[in-house]
């Protein structure tokens, strides 16, 4: 029996980078043979490639279920296409994120097979994560309360981040007390007109739960926005323990699951 499976492959590549079109697509053809792995590669695998003098960084999406490659092909748009043209409206927006250079998407009849984000690979200083972790960390006040005015920026131009969580945001110390704050895991994202007060806090729940650093937070929000700091520390404090609570009751379901199968 004679089979023939047919691949189509949808590319989008930033105008900056039609030149490398070839090399790129040189990656993502031999992602798996090539390439330096960063992080642990469990759910997505990213990869380092050279692109004459710049690191790129590779993401490669986990292949989608059934009912999802159907999804991506005619209802959705893919991972990652979303996290392009996420990354380059956040950029009109003057938000910080890694360079977006492309997006590569493999299809066959059924659906989505495949698909990789492409941006330039930016070399951090810390994510948010050291804060939660040390709070002994060198200027700790100071970056925190610099990544707030980040955030509140973020909520004034309608931008919820959907993963707004401790390792999503590259920090980048620029000159003596100085920090830009830099998005990366941008496919899932609403964008709104405005934001209420509500949704503002949510959105800055799942980033740590200890009352100090909210503390220090609300504090400094409250210097931009029109709420006091008791009334923005009481609405994201409330944020904070129901998002841990509905995360450890998750946990805790995960848990009975594979006791159950094993």
């Amino acid at each position: 029996m004679f089979i023939l499976i047919i691949l189509l492959m949808q590319i989008n590549i930033h105008s900056h980078f039609l030149k490398h079109k070839s090399k790129l697509l040189s990656c993502i053809e031999n992602f798996d043979m090539t390439g330096i792995l960063f992080g642990d590669g469990k759910r997505n695998k990213i990869k380092l490639f050279d692109l004459d003098s710049l690191t790129i960084n590779i993401k490669s999406f986990k292949i989608p279920n059934l009912i999802n490659k159907i999804a991506y092909k005619y209802f959705r748009k893919s991972k990652a296409r979303r996290s392009y043209e996420y990354a380059n409206k956040l950029l009109e927006n003057g938000i910080g994120t890694p360079q977006p250079i492309a997006y590569f998407e493999n299809y066959n009849w059924l659906g989505l097979t495949d698909s990789y984000y492409i941006s330039e690979h930016l070399q951090a200083d810390l994510t948010f994560r050291e804060l939660v972790n040390d709070p002994n960390y060198p200027d700790f006040e100071n970056i925190l309360r610099q990544f707030t005015k980040f955030s509140f920026d973020l909520h004034q131009k309608g931008i919820e981040f959907l993963d707004h969580s401790p390792g999503n945001t590259l920090i980048k110390k620029t000159a003596e007390n100085q920090y830009n704050f830099y998005l990366v895991d941008l496919n899932r994202m609403n964008f709104h007109e405005t934001m209420d007060i509500d949704l503002r806090m949510k959105n800055l729940s799942r980033l740590t739960p200890k009352k100090e650093m909210i503390a220090i937070m609300s504090d400094e929000y409250s210097k931009h926005y029109s709420e006091s700091s008791s009334l923005i520390f009481e609405k994201m404090w409330y944020a904070t323990n129901e998002f841990q609570e509905k995360f450890a009751r998750k946990k805790t379901l995960k848990k009975k699951l594979k006791f159950w199968k094993s």
